[in-house]
């Protein structure tokens, strides 16, 4: 995350931009993370200058999303829906998180409220259990301050942030 993305933002706002740059930061073998509304809506992401560093460092190979992390927010929604589906035809009830195990990586994604989902990329190497532990941290701490007004303030950050990158 990079400063400016904070500049005038509720305090709210400014304390889940606080804790997805902790998780990032702190857990180790997570390379990028997006908070995906309900209607499958990127409202948060990590630094992706810190992903692309992290990229680098790991060999100059591009693992993972490939772009923008507007990517990883389309993936996290497309699983979110599909197993949400899923639990309702087979009548499990709600879905709590979703864990993808892949050669080179692995994916992550975990409900927060009202549909909206907190998707990690992490690396091959990653600890599965911490980063679901540390997800399940930050849900509890969000999914009560993720209201329909923040999500749209989120929302309108993002866009005001990617309207200025692309000048």
């Amino acid at each position: 995350m990079t400063a400016p993305s904070t500049f005038g933002l509720s305090s709210e706002a400014r304390n889940l931009h606080w804790l997805l740059t902790n998780l990032v930061e702190e857990v180790p073998g997570i390379q990028s993370v997006a908070v995906v509304s309900s209607d499958g809506l990127l409202l948060l992401s990590s630094d992706p200058g810190r992903t692309e560093a992290a990229r680098q460092a790991s060999g100059g190979r591009p693992k993972g999303p490939r772009g923008s992390s507007a990517d990883l927010a389309t993936v996290v929604s497309g699983i979110g829906s599909l197993t949400v589906g899923a639990a309702r035809l087979m009548e499990f009830g709600g879905v709590r998180h979703t864990m993808v195990a892949m050669e080179e990586g692995s994916l992550f994604v975990m409900s927060i409220s009202d549909g909206s989902l907190l998707g990690v990329h992490g690396s091959a190497d990653c600890d599965m259990s911490v980063v679901a532990y540390h997800m399940a941290l930050f849900v509890g701490r969000a999914g009560h301050v993720l209201t329909p007004e923040l999500r749209s303030e989120l929302r309108r950050s993002l866009e005001t942030e990617t309207a200025g990158s692309a000048r």
